[in-house]
């Protein structure tokens, strides 16, 4: 008996119940199916419970773990059907495509080299996935190649042009455009997916025309000679075999092509060894969009069309409503009423036999989401792509470092999920603690799982804020990470302390300390220390040097805080610092802005840092020395500024010495660029200051008025970064305090020059449509004048939000 061959679309819901009712129909005796034949010990875990799809098989190189590919599955995947229906009924199954250990056998021209290629030459490209056998744009109409290369295809924008080893035509948009489809995706849900009526001669038939014209790729025909020679072997054992592939593949199945033709082919090719397990998958990377050729477009309207009965656009838009709920947009049972008659009515216009995802989604815009795309946006990720992760049995074969992940993501209680989700951290807690160590190991061996959320709270507090999402591909880094060590705290230290060795400059090893802090892998310290102190003495860049000391500092304040031993570690941060002390005035001299710009951030952090650390006899040192600089002649004025800044808020100067100091660069014979500078530097990070302190506050404001007009355009930007900077209301407490009279000018500063004020009142009557005019001050008032450069609160003629800022008008982008 002849075998019976069923050419499907991967991932393909049509294509999965017409192979499951053709199975019951006529039982075989054998199954194949297209896929890695190294992985047919896992298929009897397709009858645990426990392995819930989406899934994939994932296979690697036992020698080179990071040289791996994925053959994923869906509920809905035609082979993943076909998988349960023979293992419920004790059919074998067997993977008939070519080995993956083909693909990552050593060249047979450098047996030393390993080949990043399939056994043909194409090349592959770098990407999230990769998919030999896709045509640009194919997407998700190819029903060919279900292999993901991992570590190659489409960029992360969906650029195909990216794709490795391309097949030469798309077959389905072909189909497609000769029924007169302009969209290969609707044709294929109104033929298979609606109608639900096998279709495997006719889709054979028309493979087999589009073949007959169309150029062969090379991988291509290695599988094909590999599948047809297990198809051989099979016939001689079996009566009745029954094949599930790619409905490219049907023709060169069903070809007669001689035995020798096919051996040639396949002979001299070597084979690697791999290893293979199942892993999780999530519907975002089984979209077309991630890169995955075989991908569809929609996984999760395939799978609510599988798994759905009857009533099938009600229920979706019942779901599509419940999603906006859950984001708080009101809508009723009326909505959805109204949506599927429209979704409906759009079917019948354009003769479709049932509404698809372009009606549905079409109606639920228009009647649901009130046209807003953001909306819109919502549903297709949660309903259309979907955020469905799969899982795996406990007891699945794995790397021990895999076991070891999985038992603490148990114990702590923290469950891989595709979507992501916030994770707020209370280090004060044993199991939040314990959750942030496993978080912080797994960003050592690049799993970041987990991703510290950018928070306005200071560094040390008890509490860490986290962003989770688990993607597919960490399997294969867990994979990787097996080579450093059995449990998770193991491999984190081993690499570590490879990295320590191999770092190259102090900035490297001072961030492995900080991390051997986060991470709590107290058995790398002493490797890390060693490295610090080589670096520490061999860097004499003073840049470096004040760079490293802050993660210090903060491993040495709240090392308690998260209970780890931080000995050692004081003696190496007061060698820095007294190095840093005694390098910074050389390095403080004949700057650039840019230069004097980098001093600054670097003496802010190292300022911070002292302020950290409990001892006293550091603080005097560091305060002596840049009280030294501060007044050091022919020093930038953003350096200076920012020294005296620093003084002050540590008490070592008062205000009548900062005043002071102020005065000598903001007189008239000082350049105006050198004085807005010195400002800058002493004001930058906070405007309190000039709230509080009247005559401070009045100095600055006579300077700024008494800035001449040719030199104000060169000193406004420095005074607009310096201003801009400060919080709204910083910004509206200055504008107040001068409102109020705050400054040392007599006179009043709110002033308003009625002439100017009454210029632009004709027009704006106009357009209101009632006269308008203008009371209260008496004209000539600067401050209304709109030029800074006049007498007056110069800087607050029509600069600044608050009339008679000088201040806040520097700092103000609004009119």
């Amino acid at each position: 008996m002849p075998e019976r061959i069923y050419g499907v679309r991967h991932h393909g819901p049509g294509s999965a119940r017409a192979v499951v009712r053709e199975l019951d129909t006529h039982p075989p005796e054998v199954l194949l199916i297209e896929g890695p034949p190294e992985a047919d010990g896992l298929v009897r875990w397709a009858a645990d419970g426990g392995l819930e799809p989406p899934v994939a098989l994932l296979g690697y190189a036992a020698d080179d773990p990071g040289r791996a590919a994925f053959w994923p599955f869906a509920v809905f995947s035609p082979e993943w059907q076909a998988i349960r229906w023979a293992v419920r009924r004790g059919v074998r199954v067997r993977f008939f495509d070519l080995p993956y250990g083909y693909r990552v056998a050593p060249s047979p021209a450098s047996p030393e080299a390993v080949a990043d290629e399939p056994v043909h030459p194409a090349p592959q490209a770098e990407g999230p996935a990769g998919v030999p056998g896709t045509a640009p744009g194919a997407g998700p109409e190819t029903a060919g190649e279900h292999l993901t290369e991992a570590g190659a295809g489409a960029g992360p924008d969906g650029d195909d042009t990216a794709a490795g080893p391309m097949r030469p035509v798309d077959p389905i948009a072909e189909l497609a455009a000769a029924a007169g489809y302009d969209d290969p995706e609707r044709w294929w849900e109104d033929v298979v997916e609606h109608r639900g009526m096998p279709v495997f001669e006719a889709i054979a038939e028309a493979m087999a025309a589009i073949r007959e014209h169309a150029p062969e790729d090379p991988d291509d025909l290695l599988r094909e000679a590999f599948m047809r020679s297990v198809l051989r072997e099979e016939r001689r054992r079996h009566e009745d075999v029954a094949v599930v592939c790619g409905a490219w593949h049907v023709p060169a199945l069903i070809r007669k092509v001689p035995v020798k033709d096919d051996t040639a082919l396949l002979k001299g090719r070597r084979k690697g060894k791999v290893a293979f397990t199942w892993v999780p998958w999530t519907y975002g990377r089984l979209a077309s969009w991630s890169g995955y050729g075989a991908g569809v477009r929609s996984p999760g309207w395939y799978h609510h069309l599988f798994t759905t009965g009857d009533d099938v656009v009600t229920r979706w838009l019942v779901d599509a409503a419940g999603v906006l709920r859950a984001e708080g947009v009101p809508t009723s049972s009326a909505h959805v009423i109204e949506a599927v008659r429209l979704a409906e009515a759009l079917a019948t216009l354009r003769g479709r036999p049932l509404a698809g995802l372009a009606e549905v989604t079409e109606a639920a815009e228009a009647v649901m989401c009130d046209g807003e795309p953001l909306r819109s946006e919502l549903i297709a990720r949660r309903l259309v792509v979907g955020e469905r992760l799969g899982a795996v049995p406990d007891d699945m074969p794995a790397v021990p470092l895999v076991r070891d992940l999985t038992a603490q993501q148990r114990s702590l209680r923290l469950r891989p999920d595709a979507a992501e989700r916030a994770l707020d951290l209370d280090l004060r807690q044993d199991n939040d603690l314990r959750r942030s160590r496993l978080l912080h190991r797994l960003t050592v061996l690049g799993v970041p799982w987990g991703r510290r959320a950018t928070t306005r709270r200071g560094a040390g507090t008890f509490r860490e804020e986290w962003r989770l999402a688990w993607q597919p591909e960490f399997a294969i880094r867990l994979v990787e990470g097996g080579m450093w060590g059995t449990t998770v705290v193991a491999a984190a230290t081993a690499r570590v302390t490879r990295r320590a060795r191999e770092a190259s400059t102090l900035a490297e090893v001072t961030e492995l300390v900080e991390t051997c802090l986060l991470a709590d892998l107290a058995e790398a310290y002493p490797s890390v220390l060693a490295a610090l102190d080589t670096r520490a003495a061999l860097d004499a860049d003073v840049h470096h040097l004040m760079a490293a000391i802050p993660a210090l500092a903060r491993t040495l304040r709240y090392g308690d805080v998260r209970r780890t031993d931080v000995a050692g570690l004081a003696t190496v941060t007061a060698s820095l610092l007294g190095r840093v002390c005694a390098g910074l005035p050389s390095a403080a001299g004949s700057l650039s802005d840019d230069a004097a710009r980098q001093l600054r951030d670097g003496v802010d952090g190292v300022h911070q840092a002292v302020g950290l650390l409990a001892d006293e006899s550091l603080r005097d040192r560091w305060l002596a020395t840049i009280g030294s600089l501060a007044t050091r002649p022919g020093l930038h004025g953003l350096a200076a500024g920012r020294l005296t800044r620093l003084l002050l808020d540590a008490g070592r100067l008062d205000g009548a010495e900062v005043r002071r100091r102020l005065r000598l660069p903001l007189t008239a014979g000082t350049p105006p660029a050198h004085a807005a500078a010195w400002v800058e530097g002493f004001l930058s990070g906070g405007g309190l200051l000039l709230v509080h302190d009247e005559a401070l506050l009045s100095l600055v404001d006579d300077w700024l008025a008494d800035i001449p007009a040719e030199a104000f355009d060169s000193a406004l930007p420095l005074l607009r970064r310096t201003f801009g900077g400060f919080d709204s209301g910083e910004r509206r407490a200055i504008g107040e305090r001068i409102a109020g009279g705050g400054s040392a000018r007599t006179g009043p500063l709110i002033m308003i020059d009625t002439g100017r004020a009454a210029a632009p009142l004709t027009t704006l009557g106009a357009l209101l449509g009632r006269p308008l005019s203008v009371g209260g001050a008496p004209p000539g008032s600067a401050v209304a004048a709109g030029n800074a450069g006049e007498a007056g609160s110069a800087v607050a003629a029509g600069r600044g939000r608050e009339a008679g800022s000088a201040v806040a008008a520097a700092g103000s982008e609004e009119a």
